[in-house]
């Protein structure tokens, strides 16, 4: 852990500071049903706002087609959200690649980084662009930070500063003391909609676990390799 650069031990004055938060929550109706992942990040947008540097936030939202805009993934409700809880407008800015205009805001969001074409093959450029931006990088999502992706990957190669948000390092150090020193006996819990994406970790763990609990859509997969009929699952 000591080799993470903290967000927490940056001089952050006068910087611009991007950070790559993990807005990924569930919708209905263009409203956000459940904003905890939201909420996690204030204190650490408000420390880098008190300590005066300007702040860039990008975030993916669910799977559109890439280097298309669809209106049902736009982060303009996230960006409706943060304004109310930070007491202030933080505008969506589609067109931020390029370069933003920060002059009359403190804080800005990025339109989902995933309708920015490149951003899942990691492309050199578009990470570039992005590196371009600030004058520090932050990952703070570590629900993508195994992600080899330009917001993940790619532009911490080209900034000139990178380092790790209080919610990765909190996350990182809870695997670790999990892994390392688990208390027996030991009880994994896997969810999620993608089985090929956790079939590694999977195999890891049942070297380490006593039980393994399967929840979400990964168990239709293992109900139909033991002959369930699952339908269209």
């Amino acid at each position: 852990m000591s080799i993470l650069v903290k967000i927490a031990d940056l001089d952050l004055s006068d910087k611009t500071v991007l950070i790559r938060e993990d807005y990924n929550v569930p919708m209905k109706n263009f409203e956000i049903t459940d904003n905890t992942r939201i909420t996690a990040t204030l204190p650490t947008l408000k420390h880098v706002i008190n300590a005066g540097a300007k702040l860039i936030l990008v975030s993916h939202l669910g799977r559109p087609e890439e280097g298309k805009y669809d209106e049902i993934f736009s982060l303009a409700p996230v960006a409706k959200l943060l304004s109310s809880q930070l007491g202030f407008e933080v505008p969506l800015i589609k067109n931020w690649i390029d370069g933003i205009d920060m002059s009359n805001y403190q804080v800005v969001l990025c339109e989902n980084v995933r309708f920015e074409k490149g951003e899942i093959d990691n492309d050199e450029e578009l990470s570039r662009k992005m590196a371009q931006l600030c004058q520090i990088y932050v990952n703070d999502a570590f629900a993508t930070a195994h992600r080899a992706q330009a917001s993940t990957h790619g532009i911490a190669k080209y900034a000139a500063i990178s380092a790790a948000g209080p919610l990765l390092i909190s996350e990182l150090k809870a695997l670790t003391k999990a892994l390392r020193k688990p208390a027996k006996p030991i009880v994994a819990i896997i969810g999620g909609a993608k089985v090929s994406t956790k079939l590694t970790i999977i195999k890891k763990l049942l070297e380490k676990i006593d039980t393994l609990i399967l929840g979400g859509g990964i168990v239709n997969t293992f109900l139909n390799a033991a002959s369930y009929e699952i339908g269209k699952s």
